[in-house]
């Protein structure tokens, strides 16, 4: 890990357990925090022996950026020989990963380990007749998609249709990220590479998640006051691109 200053969103904690290493998150995961999973994991796994344990009992809320993690990370997993397995959920998580269907992907049962107390075991995941043949026992589901022998649609496949919930959430959030940073690139002459690094900054000092920020500036376009605390750490975060600039002139 940097030097960084903490995240209020997501802690994430590494130990190890035998051959595995056990990695456990706390608060919250979306667009905003997914790459300090996203870190934690691979870090974990490249220092394990068989792979990692994953706790989510703590974590209150896990979108489609989170769990595209999870999957990217399994298959990273499985490149080097090794497994991902979520050995315990809470409400959010176990939720998400049985109505996408990728909750035997993450199956306990993959490795060894101990659940940590206080955390819910995986759910049960319910019977969905569409991921299991009741055909022609040809391995496919009744919309023709590939299944696995165990009955669970095939890992690609999966992906690929998460894939699709993140880009309806990116855009929902993106665009008025990139509305901001085009204000901030107007208004104070910026690059567009500085103008993220504004809003990235200003919302680890105010402890505000990006894209309200970003709804914030955009709304002062249309008269809406910028409260005062993000006046100041606007101006802050400004200010070194500033000199720079002024020091080129």
């Amino acid at each position: 890990m940097d030097d960084a200053a903490p995240c209020p969103w997501l802690k994430v904690e590494v130990h190890p357990a035998g051959d595995r290493q056990v990695v456990v998150a706390y608060g919250d995961i979306d667009v905003d925090t997914e790459a300090i999973l996203q870190r934690a994991l691979r870090e974990a796994l490249d220092h394990s022996v068989s792979g990692v344990n994953l706790d989510l009992g703590a974590v209150g809320f896990c979108d489609c950026a989170g769990l595209n993690v999870l999957l990217r990370m399994r298959r990273h997993a499985l490149a080097h020989g090794k497994t991902l397995a979520v050995q315990a959920t809470g409400p959010a998580t176990g939720k998400l990963l049985t109505i996408t269907g990728t909750l035997s992907l993450f199956d306990v049962t993959a490795g060894p380990g101990t659940r940590a107390k206080g955390r819910n075991p995986l759910p049960p995941e319910p019977h969905d007749p569409s991921r299991v043949d009741h055909i022609d026992g040809t391995g496919r589901g009744r919309d023709g998609t590939d299944l696995e022998t165990d009955g669970t649609i095939d890992g690609t496949v999966v992906d690929l249709r998460i894939e699709v919930g993140q880009l309806r959430r990116a855009m929902q959030t993106r665009p008025v990220i990139d509305l901001a940073r085009g204000v901030l690139m107007a208004s104070f002459g910026l690059s567009a590479e500085d103008a993220w690094t504004v809003l990235v900054t200003v919302s680890q000092h105010t402890n505000t998640k990006l894209h309200q920020i970003a709804e914030d500036l955009v709304n002062t376009v249309q008269g809406a006051p910028l409260p005062e605390p993000l006046q100041r750490q606007l101006a802050e975060a400004v200010m070194p691109f500033s000199r720079v600039r002024n020091a080129g002139a």
